[in-house]
């Protein structure tokens, strides 16, 4: 079956969502094994994991479904690949499609600001950099008023419909507007507003 290489960061939560909706529609083939990449003690980096992912970053994914073994890797494929697979939460209407791809790599582009970027100065690194801090959260800032916006005039960012694109996205945006990432964050960053 499907063996999930991941950790409970917003990278690794977008695809435990989509395979538990995958779940909840009845997609038996959707089962999988979560196998614990612990990120802070190094398992990324470790010989059977690199032959998952050669950039040794979680998620990852094993179709071991088929005749053959297929690796799939960084959250967005991940996302696509089970998406054409099941057939599931990727609209077949060429502009509905696009529009899920536009906003799911909207996300791929936009979050290493806000976790690399804002989430490294604000809660990680060993020196508190007012500058890079306030640069970030600007762009974090921005970003959720791009979201605000769409989604004020759309039920879903791609649509009617509940896409990969919203799964993406919810970890980092959801989990920022709910506190549930960088303590006290959204309180710096006024994130109640939206």
């Amino acid at each position: 079956p499907l063996q999930l290489y991941s950790l409970a960061t917003p990278n690794g939560q977008k695809v435990t969502i989509m395979l538990e909706e995958l779940l909840a529609l009845g997609h038996k083939g959707a089962e999988y094994d979560a196998w614990l990449i612990r990120i802070n003690e190094g398992d990324q980096f470790a010989s059977g994991f690199v032959e998952v992912n050669p950039n040794s970053k979680i998620p990852a994914l094993m179709d071991r479904s088929g005749e053959k073994p297929i690796r799939v890797f960084e959250s967005g494929s991940i996302l696509t690949y089970l998406a054409e697979k099941f057939g599931a939460f990727l609209p077949k209407d060429p502009a509905a499609r696009a529009e899920t791809f536009s906003w799911l790599f909207w996300q791929m582009g936009s979050a290493p600001y806000l976790g690399g970027g804002f989430g490294h100065f604000y809660a990680y690194a060993p020196e508190k950099i007012e500058y890079a801090i306030d640069r970030f959260a600007m762009e974090t800032k921005r970003q959720m008023d791009v979201l605000d916006r769409r989604l004020a005039e759309s039920e879903y960012l791609a649509g009617p419909d509940y896409t990969i694109a919203d799964m993406a996205v919810w970890p980092w945006y959801g989990g920022l507007a709910k506190g549930r990432i960088y303590n006290d964050s959204g309180e710096f960053l006024a994130v109640q507003e939206y």
